[in-house]
């Protein structure tokens, strides 16, 4: 049950000192605070528990879910990658000039691992961020019924996340509208805030992502003119991991 003085602290927004009062004020007594000191105290404890509280708040909004972190990355297994670019990227380096990231790499060799990281790299630097597929993305603009609420939607993906991280562009074809409103996006971001994209496809393949899309060549266009292109090249992670079960297994029924 909580004192009337810590359902006060926390009506005032002071919740770390009032979900531990007990504990403050006996090491207040303890060290013998001063005012000053007592104030300094308070303070620090109250912008360290509004630090945790943005940043799960932050983590929460990103839709990050579980990722592998850059430390388990095999950077010997891909054949072909610029190691020094992608940890830019994880520095996060474009964002001063909103610049774009593109990763383009054959299904199975990290480029969702690597945008999750950056993703969480932002996250933990105070930035919001948001990543979605290009499937969830699309979905989500074309439900929507009305103008008005169309233009809040694309404003939630646009003026109101820091990081955008848009994963898996060419596993699916899509008609001439969801082209239009992929457009949409990008180019309400263009210059302005920065945008992580992963593909599968050479830009020179991307229409055939919107086969029947007039503004196809100027999404690329956009997309790429302030962008670092991260391309990787190799054999899939996972076929790799699936053949040496296999062979784990046969080599264990022989025994």
């Amino acid at each position: 049950m909580t004192s009337p003085l810590a359902d006060r602290l926390s009506s005032l927004g002071l919740h770390a000192t009032s979900q531990g009062l007990s504990d403050f004020i006996a090491r207040a007594t303890k060290a013998r605070w001063g005012p000053t000191e007592l104030l300094e105290h308070l303070a620090d404890e109250e912008q360290k528990e509004r630090g945790r509280r943005s940043l799960e708040r932050r983590l929460s909004r990103s839709r990050l879910g579980r990722f592998k972190p850059m430390a388990d990355y095999d950077w010997g297994w891909p054949k072909k990658i610029d190691r020094e670019a992608v940890e830019s990227a994880l520095r996060l380096d474009f964002l001063e000039g909103a610049r774009n990231i593109v990763i383009v790499a054959p299904q199975g060799l990290g480029k969702t691992m690597i945008a999750q990281n950056i993703a969480h790299q932002a996250v933990l630097k105070g930035h919001s961020a948001l990543f979605v597929t290009a499937s969830q993305l699309l979905l989500d603009l074309g439900a929507q019924d009305t103008s008005r609420a169309l233009d809040r939607r694309l404003r939630h993906y646009t003026s109101r996340t820091g990081l955008l991280i848009i994963d898996e562009m060419g596993y699916l074809s899509y008609d001439a509208r969801n082209a239009d409103l992929l457009f949409q996006v990008v180019a309400r971001r263009y210059e302005q805030r920065s945008l992580v994209m992963t593909t599968n496809l050479a830009f020179s393949d991307w229409p055939t992502i919107f086969p029947n899309a007039a503004c196809a060549t100027a999404l690329i266009d956009r997309v790429i003119h302030h962008a670092d292109v991260i391309t990787i090249e190799g054999e899939s992670y996972r076929r790799r991991a699936a053949e040496e079960a296999a062979t784990a297994r046969k080599a264990k029924a022989k025994r």
